[in-house]
C-alpha cells in the first residue's frame, strides 16, 4: 500500500512536467502508458518480465522524448527491482535536449530525487518492519518454549510428588505391619495362651470377646497395610524399571493407557508377565524390537508384548510360561501365547 502512495505522488509531480508540454493530447497518452507500464512492472516485480518492462519505457524517451518526464516513476521501480540502471537507456533524451522544456527539466530532476529519497525511507522502514516481525517470532518461539518447560517442569514435579506419596505410603505400610502387626499378633497369641490356661469360667467369656476383637483389628490392619501396599505400586514406574535392566540390542516401546485406580493384584500379575515376557525374549528371541502395550477398558484390563525375532513353536514344559498362564488364571483372566516368523507375542486380558 505504501508503494503505492509513493508512486501516486510521484506521478503527480511527473505530470506537472507533462503538462507544461504544448500539446495536450500527447501528455494524457503518456500518461496513460506510463500508468500501465509501471503498473505491469509493479505486479510482475521480480520477474524478468517487470525488467524488460522498465527498460522498454526507458528507451521510448529516445523515441518520444516527452517519456524522459515519466522517468522517475519507472526509476522507483526500478529501485524495487534492485536494478536501478534499467532507466539508463533513458538518457539518450540528452542529445534531444531541445525537445522539452526548462522547467519540465528541472520538474523531472526534482521528482528523481524525491523517488530517490522515498524509496530509502519506505525501504528502511519495510526493513524496520522486517526485523521488528522476525523479533517479534523469535519472541514468540522464546515464549512458546518457556511454556513448553515450565509444563515439563511441572510435570516432574507432580511425578515426584506421586513418587514420594507412594514411598510415604510403603513406609507406613511398613511400619504398620512391623510394629502394630507384630504387637496385635503377640497380643493375640497371649490371649490365646490365657484362655487356654484360664480355669475360671467367668472370665473365659470376657477372654474370647477380647481375643476376638484383637482378631477383627488384626484382620483390619493387614486389609489396610495391604490397599496401602497396592496403592504404593506405580505400574509404568515399575514396568519402565524393567525395561531399563533389557539387552541394548533391543528397543523397548511402551504404551501405558490405564487410570490410577488398578487393583494391586492385577498390578502385580501384569508386572510379573511383563518381566518373565522381557527375560523370555532376551533369551530366546533373535529380534531387535519389543512392544508392550497396557490398556484399561471398561470391563477388562488388556496386556500385549510382542518381539520382533521369529518363533516357530512354543516349548509348554517351560515353566515361565506356566508362571504366566497361572497369574492371569488366578484373576480370572486367560493368557494366549502366540509364535510366528515375525515374532512372539504374549496377549493377556483381566476382567474387571
Amino acid at each position: 500500500m505504501n508503494r503505492l502512495v509513493d508512486k501516486l505522488a510521484i506521478l503527480t509531480i511527473c505530470m506537472m512536467s507533462l503538462f507544461m508540454s504544448d500539446s495536450f493530447s500527447e501528455p494524457v497518452i503518456v500518461t496513460i502508458v506510463t500508468i500501465a507500464l509501471s503498473s505491469a512492472a509493479q505486479l510482475l516485480t521480480g520477474r524478468f518480465t517487470a525488467y524488460v518492462i522498465i527498460m522498454g519505457c526507458s528507451l521510448l524517451s529516445g523515441i518520444f522524448p516527452l517519456f524522459f518526464c515519466t522517468v522517475p516513476l519507472m526509476l522507483y521501480d526500478a529501485l524495487w527491482e534492485k536494478k536501478w540502471w534499467l532507466v539508463l537507456p533513458a538518457v539518450v533524451v540528452l542529445i534531444r535536449l531541445d525537445s522539452l522544456k526548462i522547467g519540465q527539466l528541472m520538474i523531472t530532476a526534482a521528482a528523481t530525487a524525491v523517488t530517490i529519497i522515498v524509496y530509502h525511507r519506505i525501504s528502511g522502514l519495510e526493513k524496520t518492519v522486517e526485523k521488528l516481525t522476525q523479533l517479534r517470532d523469535e519472541v514468540a518461539g522464546k515464549n512458546r518454549q518457556l511454556s513448553e518447560q515450565n509444563m515439563r517442569l511441572a510435570q516432574a514435579q507432580d511425578n515426584e510428588i506421586h513418587l514420594a506419596t507412594l514411598k510415604e505410603r510403603n513406609r507406613i505400610a511398613r511400619e504398620i505391619h512391623d510394629n502394630v502387626g507384630h504387637m496385635l499378633t503377640r497380643s493375640l497369641l497371649q490371649s490365646g495362651a490365657l484362655l487356654v490356661i484360664n480355669k475360671d469360667e467367668q472370665l473365659r467369656e470376657p477372654l474370647e470377646s477380647l481375643r476376638s476383637t484383637l482378631d477383627s483389628a488384626m484382620t483390619s490392619i493387614r486389609e489396610s497395610v495391604h490397599d496401602l501396599h497396592d496403592d504404593s505400586i506405580d505400574l509404568r514406574k515399575v514396568i519402565e524399571e524393567s525395561i531399563s535392566t533389557v539387552d541394548s540390542r533391543f528397543t523397548v516401546s511402551l504404551d501405558c493407557d490405564t487410570s490410577g485406580s488398578i487393583p494391586g493384584n492385577v498390578k502385580l500379575c501384569m508386572i510379573g508377565v511383563v518381566k518373565e515376557g522381557l527375560s523370555n525374549a532376551v533369551k530366546h528371541s533373535k529380534g531387535d524390537r519389543i512392544t508392550i502395550v497396557i490398556r484399561e477398558h471398561p470391563a477388562f484390563y488388556q496386556l500385549m508384548l510382542e518381539d520382533n525375532g521369529s518363533c516357530s513353536e512354543i516349548k509348554e514344559s517351560g515353566i515361565g510360561l506356566k508362571n504366566m498362564s497361572d497369574r492371569a488364571a488366578a484373576l480370572g483372566g486367560r493368557i494366549s501365547f502366540t509364535p510366528s516368523s515375525e515374532g512372539f507375542r504374549i496377549f493377556m486380558s483381566v476382567p474387571k
